[in-house]
């Protein structure tokens, strides 16, 4: 795009479209964010939302949960310093909960999503803005761009953005601008969230794809941009990320059992793997113990995979430190399998209430 600048009355040249953005009203914005156990980078977070430059009025709502680590002290001294930082208890500690909380002490009618470890990049919420009153969707967003810095949170970081990671999503590997079906955080319109009922609190993951799975039932839009991007921070260990992926798996087959018109093929691509390797594997070990030969066929499931794993990391990560290439096969596979054994396997949650408590 082509820069107009115009002379200025007394006569230096000024930036036109700066001048022209200055001069709108801008409608003003609740930022909500959920927090737990996230001293190590909710000081980061709190001042890039706080720097944006937005022209509007901004708030910022953290749901505190019952943290373990100094994340109640950092939020109590963050708004100390900065009246547009309002604090609510969030006592469940759960993700929804605490949206719906924050939600319901906003003051405005835009709310923008941000988790305690997110970081916005500049001119964020400007741009989430300026798409949600030209597009007329109900929820704006972009990319979970994920940022390692061990070698470990690196292959982590690579293998979100990466098809054979995460899949296709647009918000993980990027894409065109234009209606999608879900998108990474999000800015939503306060009367699409007021009319929904919120986040299903019922969802402890995924409640993000499921709300938005809903908006688009009732005919709203949810619109992404490759430029609204958002700094992610991985899992910084293998337990971690077992933990974060088995209970992915396990949401995403509550998602699908509630809502079936969600299913995509990428969603059944790792328990379809994780069930086949499981498999095979029995087989071969039936057939080793039987004597059975036909059964020593079994082995073939479990060696291809780790095969076409080997492939996809030397393709994918041939441009990472070493020792982030050395940890991108496992990180794929625990992604891969953890994903697969938690749909498979994971225990089915109960249904809970879809409504939150404010602090």
């Amino acid at each position: 795009m082509t820069e107009t600048y115009v002379p200025a009355p007394d006569g230096p040249l000024y930036d036109a479209p700066a001048v022209a953005a200055a001069a709108r009203v801008w409608p003003a914005v609740s930022v909500i964010m959920p927090v737990l156990n996230e001293a190590q980078h909710l000081v980061a977070s709190v001042t890039q939302i706080l720097a944006q430059q937005y022209l509007g009025e901004v708030e910022l709502v953290l749901a505190l949960g019952p943290s373990r680590d100094d994340t109640d002290r950092i939020a109590r001294e963050l708004a100390a310093t900065d009246p547009r930082v309002k604090l609510v208890r969030n006592p469940s500690g759960k993700t929804p909960c605490g949206l719906n909380i924050a939600v319901q002490a906003a003051s405005h009618s835009i709310v923008a999503r941000v988790d305690g470890h997110g970081i916005l990049l500049p001119g964020y919420l400007e741009r989430a803005v300026s798409l949600l009153e030209s597009t007329g969707a109900a929820n704006v967003g972009g990319l979970m761009m994920a940022v390692g810095v061990t070698g470990f949170e690196q292959a982590v970081a690579r293998a979100y953005s990466s098809r054979v990671g995460l899949g296709g999503g647009s918000f993980h590997v990027g894409g065109d601008e234009g209606p999608v079906d879900s998108v990474y955080l999000g800015v939503f319109r306060r009367e699409v969230l007021d009319l929904l009922g919120g986040f299903d609190e019922h969802y402890h993951r995924a409640q993000d794809w499921e709300l938005n799975h809903r908006i688009r039932q009732v005919g709203g839009i949810v619109w992404f941009s490759p430029d609204l991007a958002v700094t992610y921070r991985p899992r910084s260990s293998w337990t971690e990320l077992v933990r974060q992926f088995f209970h992915t798996g396990r949401w995403r087959r509550e998602v699908i059992r509630q809502h079936p018109d969600s299913v995509r093929v990428r969603y059944l691509a790792p328990p379809a793997a994780t069930a086949v390797i499981l498999a095979g594997t029995v087989a071969g070990v039936v057939g080793a113990i039987t004597h059975a030969p036909a059964l020593h066929l079994g082995w073939l499931a479990p060696l291809g995979y780790g095969l076409g794993v080997a492939a996809a990391s030397m393709a994918e990560g041939r441009d990472l430190p070493w020792p982030a290439r050395a940890w991108f096969p496992a990180v794929l596979a625990t992604i891969h399998l953890s994903w697969g054994s938690g749909f498979l396997f994971g225990r089915r949650p109960g249904r809970g209430s879809r409504t939150g408590t404010a602090a």
